[in-house]
């Protein structure tokens, strides 16, 4: 049991780092991509940036080559607005969808741990008290210092489980409270790019009626 759970809070704390590195990450990227994003630079030299940028292409700049790529192709197929715009927003959809799911990895087994640990380390107190009791029963003569220290260690036990617990939960609430801000980035972001491109494509449109 003090393995299990020993083995538990290490590997709590390593996903916690780990997942303290990404979001912060994360969180820079998107605040920087979007600063170059509103900066007034070309959609088009800003899609070749990205698009070099091959193995830093995640969050908004994700979001963002996945609808122009897709604005690209509808737009050389000459799709009409309305389409060109649901076929953006769902290009845009699945890229939210995937950059969600990369920030909610390992989540789900921090709450895991914070959730079980504590019972763990119940049966780890209540297995070696029982055997405490047991050995005393063993003996003619009992006393309180024969058992004192088997209850003390089986104790320790239910101290390990919080101890893997409670950092835990801690991080897992803390940790998905930041997961829902990107989250709400990336739509945010997914949604006024989608009605740039809209206006675009519809001046385009005029543009074209006018010249015919």
């Amino acid at each position: 049991v003090m393995m299990i759970l020993l083995s538990a809070s290490v590997l709590s704390w390593v996903i916690i780092t780990l997942k303290y590195k990404v979001l912060k990450l994360a969180k820079e990227e998107a605040i920087r991509f979007e600063d170059q994003f509103w900066s007034g630079i070309n959609l088009s030299d800003l899609y070749q940036q990205v698009k070099r940028k091959t193995s830093e292409r995640r969050g908004v700049a994700r979001i963002f080559e996945a609808g122009f790529a897709e604005y690209i192709r509808t737009h050389k197929s000459k799709t009409n607005t309305e389409m060109m715009l649901a076929s953006v927003q769902r290009s845009m959809k699945v890229a939210v969808a995937r950059e969600e799911d990369h920030l909610d990895s390992h989540l789900s087994l921090l709450a895991t741990i914070g959730s079980i640990s504590p019972y763990i380390g119940l049966f780890g107190t209540v297995w070696g008290i029982m055997r405490s009791f047991i050995a005393l029963g063993a003996v003619e003569h009992a006393s309180l210092a024969m058992v004192a220290p088997g209850i003390a260690e089986a104790l320790i036990a239910t101290a390990m489980g919080l101890f893997a617990a409670i950092p835990a939960v801690i991080a897992y609430n803390r940790y998905a409270e930041k997961v829902d801000r990107l989250s709400s980035t990336y739509e945010n972001f997914a949604e006024e790019f989608a009605t740039i491109l809209q206006r675009q494509s519809s001046a385009q449109s005029n543009a074209a009626d006018e010249t015919i």
